[in-house]
């Protein structure tokens, strides 16, 4: 039982470092840097119970498929670089639900997913150009 709770440990201090949504993948590379011992398996499965526990939050990403984040924070939306292809969080949404749902219908719920270049892979003076404005 030891184990998976160091092993638990490492995947959530992986998210607490991150600050952005990870896949599977990057959850086992990093958590193997704290835990080598972690294996795949492990991950999914305290990803599940990280998830019923309501620690993360589970995101369908269009192009890469499942990610995970922390499930503290307000509703927000998400940047995917194309280049490195990371995702990052956007701190607010701002999109207008009664405005964007065509008549008749019942908005539930919803996700955007903005995509292009960061601002690491783009260059320092992309950065210096967009000073003042959250990519």
């Amino acid at each position: 039982m030891k184990r998976r709770t160091s092993q638990r440990s490492a995947i959530q201090e992986v998210f607490q470092k991150k600050h952005r949504p990870l896949a599977i993948e990057e959850i086992l590379q990093a958590g193997r840097q704290i835990v080598e011992s972690l294996d795949q398996s492990t991950v999914y499965r305290n990803l599940k119970l990280l998830v019923k526990q309501g620690w993360l939050r589970k995101i369908n990403h269009p192009c890469l498929g499942t990610l995970y984040e922390r499930a503290e924070r307000e509703h927000h939306h998400h940047f995917h670089c194309r280049s490195c292809n990371k995702v990052f969080e956007l701190p607010v949404c701002t999109l207008n639900e009664e405005k964007s749902t065509p008549r008749g219908f019942v908005t539930e719920s919803h996700e955007v997913f903005l995509c292009g270049i960061c601002a690491s892979c783009k260059g320092q003076e992309y950065s210096q150009e967009k000073s003042g404005e959250i990519l």
